[in-house]
């Protein structure tokens, strides 16, 4: 998975890039848990993330926002972050022209920024929200929401509790013409520890039937 470098507002954004097998390969960008907590792009959900759309043939880019790892640049609360996010999906649209379609995917903080960005793309086909964190920073900015997705949720979160989740995806689901899917793991806490496989399972069936509903 080669390393790239992609010119941000602050400097440098460190990236991982696997491109797709073709011309039109869809394509996805993952967004990390939060950089002050000790998120960055290798961290064990954002990973399993990258690799279920990699396998499903997407052009996939994850990558650290600024002031984490090689990428330059200072924490900024979450402004920076997302115009560093429409970076990434500048230069992964970029190098992929021809994409049959583009998604976003986000853990915890990554979940924030990437639903925002989203709201910003109206070209994206589709999202996954995973522990967004939706008791710590106001969401009420998805009105409409641009894309059909699915959120996905621990029910030992006691970190964003799952009623302040449901608050977010009962509110999006009063909205025509988008499909909002909301599961729940048992057991599984805001980190996921021990529950990864459930992550790879839920996000990878969710993955097949959007796939399958409208190939990429």
């Amino acid at each position: 998975m080669p390393e790239v470098i992609l010119p941000g507002a602050s400097g440098r954004i460190e990236g991982r890039y696997s491109p797709g097998k073709r011309a039109n390969a869809p394509i996805a960008l993952i967004l990390h848990p939060h950089p002050k907590a000790g998120g960055h792009m290798n961290n064990p959900v954002a990973v399993t993330l990258h690799q279920l759309f990699l396998q499903r043939g997407f052009a996939t880019l994850r990558y650290n926002s600024r002031g984490v790892g090689k990428s330059q640049g200072e924490f900024d609360s979450g402004i920076g972050e997302l115009a560093d996010a429409a970076t990434a999906l500048d230069w992964l649209q970029a190098n992929n022209p021809a994409a049959s379609q583009t998604w976003v995917a986000g853990y915890q903080f990554g979940a924030y920024i990437g639903m925002q960005l989203l709201m910003r793309r109206p070209e994206t086909d589709g999202f996954i929200s995973v522990s967004p964190p939706s008791n710590m920073y106001d969401f009420s900015f998805l009105a409409p929401c641009p894309a059909s997705g699915l959120f996905l949720h621990g029910t030992a979160d006691t970190i964003v509790p799952p009623v302040e989740v449901e608050r977010v995806v009962n509110k999006l689901r009063t909205q025509k013409g988008i499909v909002i899917d909301y599961e729940l793991e048992e057991g599984a806490s805001h980190f996921w520890q021990d529950h990864m496989g459930a992550v790879e399972r839920r996000v990878g069936a969710y993955l097949d039937k959007r796939l399958e509903e409208n190939p990429a």
